[in-house]
């Protein structure tokens, strides 16, 4: 079994330098020569390298703190309307005056301790107690109940689906069960401390991910809400609380995206700021910072919990992250691709941390652990709504370990601190804003088994992601650490079981996004902690064994995954940091950007529209997305006349021509550009009266269309039109 703390993570020596040994007659009988003082450079290169340690936990506790008073200030401003670009400004006058305190704080206290006696060593936490028989029967028990649940999920409907969820719930019962006995019969262990080589091989590796971000583009769907928010923020200086892609901030805004979230709001107001467009700002800026964060947080999982070898945990996660993806639900799906989304960032950042801090505040008990744990809480709220639901059964599971041992008050404290905020936030916004529409709840629902194959996927993959979820609590470090990752099987082994998930759904009609709960497991750091996997009394065995396993692992995702620089990844290469779009559509809708207009809608192929508001908000589309009018009234001539329109540009149907003529005069749809093989639609045009006076050339050939005024001044203007736009007619 493995060991209580790992050989290389000693704890920090705490005798004084020039502490005197101890004398068994008077001093003044047996002289002594007066020991040297430790020197200068000593006590630097000490606190020196104690301070690169401690870098990726006080990078990432900075963050927190930082973008949740964001994220307060911006909910605050809701009641004065304050302008994002205040708002910024307050931020950053607020962050400079916590830094300078932080500092002052930290020389303070610096000068306190060496002042201060010196104090006894903490106790140790003791090695291993002797185990009775009966508890290696029941944790080898546990142990192959966890393995043969992981190999029938991972087979792909083999087997019943109660199979896997009943050796499952039996394994991870058992082993929180072991957890107990083992947390009630040891005293507290010392939090582990990152050694300086440790945290420069983590900060190395971040900052390698955050330039490989620059490089690698999915573009998704979504992009054109999350980046075309903050492009209206960044060029208006407001905030839309109501629809800004379909009106003008007028019509009603989408039930399942209430403007709580504030990471949109953030980008925008941060590319306002450095006078970049907000696009560079999220994609040249935020994203490589963001990658940063995303990383350290995992090291901080995994080395807060991996019983030894955490460099070699922490480098097979990340190697799982950039190797297993493929997927829309992988896990490495919401990695690098989509960090920018605040959903990525929540199951990437905020969820590894939230399981740290929580260990923390139950093993000490103080107050600052608990005040980060609200601090993280405002976090998840300001990036995702998903929040309200994950944040819930992922705080209720540690809630679960806690009553498992007796200690009612700390998961009560904690239940409600890491809760309030964004239950509070969402239940708040329900009231203004309403009810989530049906329709928007329920778009989609994927049973527990399609639930499993779609994060933790099939086959090889499926099966190490089962063995992650319920034999990596054996393996994880003892006393808190254990119970919660036995805890969190525990909880998604219970939301597994046939029917739970459906009663969840119609208890909250937020069926659409259930599939999402085993975002609570931190999959990518338990994965990683499989091969910590040791042998009892035997060092270099185990040390072998680890290094046969992360070698098993890192085979199996290069062999049977799907790369992230796959195009079965949805994710494009380039030789230059790019914006993540196809070149040729932004290329074709910044040169329709640059006609002259007529106030009004421009109407285009979907694709086109799709990108235009994350070019300008002023670029205002017929269609900017055909999934986002579920939730209007689907029988009002406001989308019967866009899925007309948008049918016709494409050119997948011509609608009759008067049809034609009052959907775009309904919506005063201005201007028109179809791809050069629409002869269709050239035809249909030309027949309403409209005119072509722009052309571009391969690649990407467009034409472009517009009704003239019947005044001949107008019409004489025509031709210098066309030949400043260089076209023929």
């Amino acid at each position: 079994m493995p060991k209580v703390v790992d050989d290389a993570l000693a704890a920090e020596d705490r005798r004084e330098p020039d502490e005197q040994p101890a004398t068994d007659g008077p001093q003044e009988e047996q002289p002594v020569e007066q020991p040297t003082r430790v020197s200068g450079w000593r006590r630097f290169a000490a606190a020196f390298g104690y301070a690169v340690g401690a870098l990726p936990r006080r990078i990432t506790d900075a963050a927190v703190l930082a973008f949740a008073l964001f994220t307060a200030l911006y909910h605050a401003a809701f009641l004065i309307e304050a302008r994002p670009s205040a708002i910024f400004g307050v931020w950053l006058v607020c962050c400079a005056v916590l830094a300078v305190c932080a500092v002052a704080l930290a020389v303070l206290r610096a000068v306190r301790r060496r002042r201060a006696a010196v104090a006894p060593p903490p106790p140790e936490a003791g090695g291993e107690p002797e185990r009775a028989r009966w508890w290696w029967l029941a944790a080898t028990g546990t142990g192959l109940l966890g393995i043969g649940a992981a190999v029938t999920a991972g087979v792909g409907g083999l087997v019943s689906w109660w199979v896997p969820t009943g050796l499952g719930l039996a394994a991870a019962v058992g082993a929180a069960l072991l957890a107990r006995h083992t947390w009630l019969a040891r005293a507290d262990a010392e939090e582990p401390v990152a050694t300086p080589w440790q945290a420069l091989y983590v900060l190395i590796i971040s900052a390698g991910v955050a330039v490989s971000s620059l490089y690698m583009a999915r573009n998704t769907p979504d992009d054109v809400f999350y980046v075309g928010k903050s492009v209206w923020v960044a060029e208006r200086d407001t905030v839309p609380l109501r629809d800004f892609l379909f009106t003008e901030n007028v019509a009603a805004p989408m039930s399942t995206q209430p403007p709580i979230s504030s990471i949109e709001v953030f980008a925008g107001a941060l590319g306002r700021f450095l006078g970049l467009h907000a696009a560079d700002a999220t994609w040249f800026v935020l994203l490589p910072a963001l990658a940063v964060l995303a990383v350290l947080a995992l090291w901080r999982l995994v080395h807060r919990w991996a019983p030894r070898r955490p460099v070699l945990a922490f480098t097979v996660a990340v190697v799982y992250l950039y190797f297993v993806v493929g997927s829309d639900a992988a896990l490495g799906t919401f990695h690098l691709p989509r960090l920018y989304e605040g959903k990525g960032m929540f199951v990437s950042a905020v969820v590894p941390l939230m399981w740290v801090y929580l260990t923390d505040w139950f093993e000490s008990r103080a107050k600052w652990k608990l005040f980060l744990v609200f601090a993280l809480s405002v976090v998840a709220t300001g990036l995702s709504s998903t929040s309200a639901i994950i944040l819930p059964i992922l705080v209720g599971a540690a809630g679960l370990a806690m009553l498992l041992v007796g200690r009612w008050g700390a998961a009560l404290a904690a239940g409600a601190v890491a809760l309030l905020y964004p239950v509070g936030a969402v239940v708040l916004s329900r009231l203004v804003l309403g009810s989530v529409a049906a329709v928007g709840g329920e778009t989609q629902f994927f049973d527990a088994e399609g639930t499993y194959r779609r994060t933790l996927l099939v086959g090889t993959l499926g099966v190490i992601g089962g063995l992650a979820l319920w034999f990596a609590p054996l393996l994880v470090r003892r006393r808190t650490p254990r119970l919660l990752a036995a805890s969190a099987a525990v909880t998604m082994s219970v939301l597994f079981v046939p029917g739970v998930l459906e009663a969840l759904a119609d208890a909250t009609g937020v069926s659409a996004v259930l599939w999402r709960v085993p975002w609570i497991l931190a999959l990518p750091g338990l994965i990683g902690i499989l091969c910590t996997v040791g042998l009892p009394r035997l060092k270099w065995s185990s040390r072998l064994a680890g290094t046969v396993v992360a070698g098993a692992l890192v085979f199996s995702f290069v062999q049977y995954g799907v790369p992230m620089w796959d195009k079965r990844s949805f994710v494009e290469v380039a030789p230059r940091p790019l914006w993540k779009l196809p070149q040729q559509r932004l290329e074709i809708v910044r040169w329709i950007e640059g006609l002259p207009r007529q106030p009004g809608l421009l109407l285009a192929p979907s694709t086109l529209m799709r990108t235009a508001p994350i070019v300008s908000s002023h670029l205002r589309v017929v269609m900017p997305r055909v999934g986002y009018l579920v939730e209007y009234d689907q029988n009002s001539d406001f989308v019967r006349d866009r899925r007309r329109l948008a049918a016709f540009a494409d050119g997948t149907e011509i609608p009759p021509l008067p049809d034609l003529e009052a959907s775009l005069g309904r919506l005063n749809v201005t201007t028109i550009c179809v791809y050069w093989v629409n002869l269709e639609a050239k035809d249909a045009l030309r027949k309403l009266g409209y005119e072509q006076y722009a052309r571009r050339f391969a690649p990407g050939s467009v034409r472009c269309f517009r009704k003239w005024p019947l005044e001949e001044p107008d019409r004489k203007a025509t031709a210098s039109e066309k030949k400043r736009q260089g076209t023929n007619g």
